[in-house]
């Protein structure tokens, strides 16, 4: 293990940990499913993706960043921009491919089918930020390896990135109670969990807004940022309509999903019908 991924490693675990302490000496809301067995299947689902990674990709996007700056690939090698700028630009510009990818797993009836997986959980925690189809973070991988070589951005923009990216989507996903006035002046440089969790709702137009992981900016700039849930943190549903019962939402259950699973009306090519049970 390099001295780069032990940094990373110990960067995850630290959020790990601190989000998933900070939410059960704040929980913001009473969970509704066990947690032990949510969990089981949440990371049995983390473990299938690093695997995966692993099996199928012989190079991440920190080793695509070090190829482009050997070979002066990327747009930013084109720029005589002082490194400091380099950096923050890079960030900025992952960030918002982060967003639109987002919005596209919402957009395309397929990706949608892959990311279903992650809002099906009937609760939303520190779990959740992880909680993705292998195929979608094969894809999602994808997605960030061309963007990177398409800017070139420089590797400690990456390294800095993905380590942000993974500790702000555990924080926001976190089941975490912060004072209002702290909540309101957070959600102004990074995605909090109240702003989140509105995403998460089972209201199919509450669920197709807030698509933003990490910087609030982009959904206030697109149009897609919505404050608060209709019903409230307390009262609101968490997860889609059409799953609603645990027993069907085991680990092979979920790996399964996308293939088998009823997508509803949620997807953004389609107006549907609210529910109206919840």
């Amino acid at each position: 293990m390099n001295q780069q991924t032990t940094y990373r490693l110990l960067a995850f675990t630290a959020a790990l940990v601190l989000c998933g302490t900070a939410e059960i000496i704040a929980p913001r809301r009473r969970l509704v499913v066990s947690k032990p067995r949510r969990w089981i299947a949440n990371l049995g689902i983390v473990a299938a993706d690093n695997l995966l990674l692993r099996l199928l990709l012989p190079v991440m996007a920190t080793g695509v960043a070090q190829a482009a700056a050997t070979r002066d690939w990327g747009l930013l090698h084109l720029l005589n921009l002082p490194p400091a700028i380099k950096i923050v630009a890079a960030i900025l510009a992952l960030d918002l491919v982060i967003y639109l990818q987002h919005l596209m797993f919402h957009a395309v009836p397929l990706l949608w089918r892959l990311h279903m997986v992650h809002h099906a959980d009937l609760d939303i925690d520190v779990s959740t930020a992880l909680r993705f189809h292998p195929i979608e973070i094969l894809l999602s991988m994808g997605i960030k390896i061309a963007t990177v070589a398409a800017l070139g951005p420089p590797v400690t923009a990456v390294v800095i990135f993905e380590v942000v990216l993974n500790s702000t989507a555990m924080f926001n996903h976190a089941n975490l109670k912060l004072p209002l006035s702290l909540d309101r002046f957070l959600r102004l440089l990074v995605v909090t969990p109240d702003m989140h969790r509105v995403h998460h709702s089972v209201i199919i137009r509450e669920t197709n807004s807030n698509f933003g992981f990490n910087f609030p900016w982009w959904d206030r700039i697109f149009g897609t940022y919505r404050a608060q849930p209709v019903r409230g943190h307390n009262r609101m549903t968490i997860g889609l309509s059409q799953f609603r019962d645990q027993a069907g939402l085991g680990f092979f259950h979920l790996l399964a999903l996308p293939f088998y699973g009823n997508p509803g009306s949620y997807a953004l090519n389609k107006s549907g019908r609210e529910p109206t049970k919840f």
